[in-house]
């Protein structure tokens, strides 16, 4: 798998689109996704919009919950890799962070509207 540092300060403003939910390995146990150093990993779903084009939504795997994220909130990624897979016919990207906070100032109340 071949992964790519992302330079976050080139993509604008991030924002939580789906607050922090744990990751589950396996649907049918109700598994939870652990690092290799056995802590629960969690996704948090984050919009970016770049110069006025359209909206990407991209979920973000980060080790341990991330604290006071909240959706609609402007957030700091920390660390994010982009990783790109195959399975078969199956391809796609993944991206991971080292950490994701909250950016201080206007929150979901503000942020639902979608104008990241």
């Amino acid at each position: 798998m071949q992964s790519i540092p992302v330079d976050t300060s080139r993509l604008g403003v991030l924002r939580c689109a789906i607050a922090p939910e744990v990751k589950i390995s396996n649907p049918e146990t109700q598994e939870v996704k652990k690092d290799r150093d056995g802590n629960p990993v969690y996704t948090v779903a984050v919009t970016v919009r770049q110069d006025r084009r359209r909206i990407s939504v991209i979920e973000i795997a980060v080790t341990g919950e991330p604290k006071g994220i909240e959706e609609g909130q402007i957030v700091k990624v920390t660390g994010l890799t982009a990783f790109v897979w195959s399975m078969g016919e199956r391809h796609g990207v993944s991206f991971r962070a080292d950490a994701i906070t909250p950016m201080p100032g206007p929150t979901a109340a503000l942020g639902k509207g979608g104008g990241a």
